[in-house]
């Protein structure tokens, strides 16, 4: 199992299954994984998916280890206000920082450096520490003050990546659409994956 923990936070933005299929993803491939999920994301989930999960950090993390059934000690799970967790440092390693699905809120805070919960203060710390950040961001259409918010924390060293996916590969269902943007996340953690062919590899006959 590799080192240092990848950082998965998830906000109240529409598009769950893009933030839990890339956590069973990372597990599959044996990553560490340090999850920061918000009250408002736990809503979604419950909105968009079958998926149920309890309200403490520790019976989420039971939940999720059943569901995806990985190694116990590959996932850890943190509360909004766990401020002595250890993304909340930069003497904490961590590999990389996602935050899948990002909403426009969390995107302003990040840019701002408000860090006021533990998950705005892990993004802050991965810009600081000079480690990859990246932001799924799940919103259309776009304000002058989104994108604005975007050029600058591109200019900071975050990579901003949208959750709009490709159609080339002729997808036929939601998962496969999910799984283009899971897969455009890994490519930049640099996590092998056959997800989905790439572009100018030979498509599956239908």
């Amino acid at each position: 199992m590799p080192d240092h923990p990848i950082i998965l936070g998830m906000t109240g933005a529409s598009g769950a299954d893009y933030g839990l299929r890339l956590l069973q993803c990372l597990l599959d491939a044996g990553h560490p994984v340090q999850l920061l999920i918000s009250k408002a994301a736990q809503i979604v989930i419950h909105m968009e998916t079958e998926l149920r999960l309890p309200g403490r950090p520790r019976d989420i993390r039971r939940v999720l280890v059943e569901r995806y059934r990985c190694d116990p000690e590959q996932l850890r799970v943190f509360g909004q206000e766990e401020w002595t967790a250890p993304p909340a440092s930069g003497s904490a390693r961590a590999r990389a920082m996602v935050v899948c699905p990002c909403t426009t809120g969390t995107l302003a805070a990040i840019a701002n450096g408000n860090s006021d919960n533990l998950l705005e203060r892990a993004a802050d710390v991965a810009l600081k520490e000079g480690r990859k950040l990246i932001l799924a961001l799940r919103e259309t259409p776009l304000s002058v003050i989104h994108l604005e918010n975007m050029l600058r924390l591109a200019r900071a060293g975050a990579v901003i990546l949208p959750t709009n996916p490709g159609f080339y590969y002729r997808p036929t269902t939601a998962a496969e659409l999910v799984d283009f943007i899971v897969a455009r996340i890994l490519d930049q953690l640099d996590i092998p994956h056959a997800l989905l062919p790439r572009w100018g590899e030979p498509l599956e006959p239908s």
